[in-house]
């Protein structure tokens, strides 16, 4: 049987449960930080469910500043998510940028970073939902976005 068309939701309490369920299986929507970006999810989900989807949809940056690796501090930049749909939850796709500028501050790899849960890989998700993406992000006028990807991903 196919799959239902890929779409991007905007996470909202009715989707949350099927995007909790990945975090507690092991995924992570974030590439960098990993395991420990996991558990703060689950834990900002279970401590302030609201401000946790708020946070996810931050165009104007009001979030507070960002913590780095290495401890350091910088602005947020405007940003939000959307979660990749297809019969129920496959990953994240995310996206941020700097007001009146495609240039992105050296701490920051792209534009646009997602990440597919491994039990929804290999069926083109990642490529329809980047294509949705682009068509929200249009209105901004960016002349380019930068695409952070594993440098082991082949597709």
């Amino acid at each position: 049987m196919p799959l239902a068309p890929t779409t991007l939701v905007r996470p909202a309490a009715e989707h949350l449960a099927e995007y909790e369920a990945a975090l507690r299986r092991g995924w992570s929507p974030d590439n960098v930080r990993g395991e420990s970006a996991r558990l703060e999810q689950l834990e900002r989900i279970a401590c302030a469910t609201a401000g946790f989807l708020g946070g996810l949809d931050d165009r104007e940056a009001r979030g507070g500043p960002i913590i780095l690796p290495d401890g350091s501090q910088v602005l947020r930049l405007p940003g939000f998510h959307r979660w990749i749909w297809a019969d129920g939850f496959c990953g994240a796709i995310g996206f941020r940028w700097q007001p009146g500028t495609p240039a992105l501050p050296a701490h920051v790899i792209g534009h646009l970073g997602y990440g597919v849960v491994p039990w929804r890989r290999r069926e083109g998700q990642a490529t329809r939902a980047l294509g949705l993406l682009l068509r929200e992000v249009a209105p901004l006028g960016l002349p380019w976005v930068e695409v952070a990807a594993e440098p082991d991903n082949a597709a």
